[in-house]
């Protein structure tokens, strides 16, 4: 997808070819279409007993049940909207935690989004024991370490569904099983990276809280939520009005919540992702053909099908990314979260990825919009950038 960036006036603008999804994506135009209404004529208050706000009220509902059927959810009421992920996992885990403070166990892993690695680290310092789980050399979960990890003591696990800086999958809905097999611990998975990548159907699953986020699959930002399984206990995080059933207080965002609900609709056709699928193969292959030295993280593992996760051994990641950004492409070193932190990624260190190739390490993430001509475009341009600067670290 090229796209043209806002810039300060007087600045040229340059088409960029855009490979950071994971991080955002573009807000589709029937997303944008759906939600105009409710910025201007049908600006009711959802929580109001007037027509306005019925309103209102019916399109929250409609936008909830779009979100149930996205996630496979038995109802719609099992959706509670958060301002995002970041808020869904944080209160999927200190919620849980302190709906149960009589057990004093938690247990994640080691490759979590802050969202949920800084929640568990909270938590740790208020008195829980943390147990963290690691990963092999290709990002996968060992089942076994977390069924030797369980206790009767514990309270919540919380594992991710896909990586957000390799793609790597975790069988949440395998992990979810042994959970329960094994205790009576609340399983939370943060569904971030995987919703509109991969099927999702929570309702054949034992898992019971799951994070979601809009602008991971063409929605707006500033909207996600949180799965609540039927009869689950969670503390609510903000409290006042009692809005989302009790749950979770605050105005409704009615119109960011209506985007959200159309992009669910937009995103539960899965077919256009196997041809990303395609998309990230060729640029790899591209990669390991035309650079030497170079490691596709998690490649040995199952990924969503829009992320490659490469790096190239004696190279800085950041200097790759401004070489690619003043060729018009736009990538990342990992967690968009994370892009002005120059240590190497938590994720890559888990995994040890050697410290010379881990700090060269670039995420291509794909969209549905990206092009092969793009895909070209960028594998024509990576040789010189990654030779240019070998030369430069050679040199210096």
């Amino acid at each position: 997808m090229s796209v043209s960036p806002g810039l300060a006036d007087g600045a040229e603008i340059l088409p960029m070819i855009y490979l950071d999804y994971n991080a955002t994506t573009p807000v589709a135009q029937p997303v944008a279409e759906a939600m105009i209404p409710f910025l201007s004529g049908n600006f009711g208050n959802a929580a109001s007993a007037h027509a306005a706000g019925a309103a209102a009220a019916a399109a929250v509902e409609e936008a909830r049940a779009n979100v149930a059927e996205l996630v496979g959810a038995a109802s719609a009421n099992e959706i509670a909207f958060t301002s995002g992920g970041t808020e869904s996992d944080n209160w999927a885990v200190i919620g849980t935690a302190e709906a149960m403070p009589e057990r004093r166990h938690v247990i994640t892993t080691r490759v979590e989004h802050g969202a949920v690695a800084k929640a568990f680290l909270r938590l740790a310092g208020r008195g829980w024991k943390v147990t963290f789980l690691g990963v092999d050399n290709e990002g996968r979960l060992d089942l076994d370490e977390l069924s030797d990890a369980l206790t009767e003591d514990t309270a919540l696990v919380s594992i991710m569904a896909a990586n957000n800086e390799t793609g790597v999958l975790f069988p949440i809905a395998e992990a979810a099983a042994l959970v329960k097999e094994r205790s009576s611990a609340i399983f939370h998975s943060d569904g971030v990276n995987a919703v509109g990548k991969i099927p999702i159907d929570l309702s054949k699953s034992e898992i019971d809280l799951f994070s979601i986020s809009a602008h991971k699959f063409g929605g707006p930002k500033g909207v996600g939520a949180l799965y609540i399984r039927d009869g689950v206990r969670i503390q609510p995080m903000l409290i006042g009005g009692g809005q989302e059933s009790g749950r979770r207080s605050g105005t409704t965002a009615v119109h960011q919540v209506v985007g959200m609900g159309a992009a669910a609709r937009l995103a539960k056709e899965l077919e256009p992702m196997e041809a990303v699928r395609e998309l990230r193969d060729q640029l790899e292959s591209s990669v390991a053909i035309s650079i030497e030295n170079t490691r596709v993280n998690g490649g040995g593992a199952e990924r969503t099908p829009n992320t490659a996760n490469i790096s190239f051994e004696n190279t800085n990641g950041e200097m790759i990314l401004h070489r690619l950004n003043e060729a018009g492409i736009c990538a990342s070193t990992g967690s968009a979260c994370h892009s002005k932190v120059h240590d190497a990624s938590s994720t890559l260190t888990a995994m040890e990825v050697p410290f010379s190739y881990a700090m060269g390490s670039i995420r291509f993430s794909l969209g549905r919009p990206t092009t092969a001509d793009e895909i070209r475009e960028v594998t024509t341009r990576l040789p010189a950038i990654i030779s240019e600067l070998r030369a430069m670290s050679a040199a210096a």
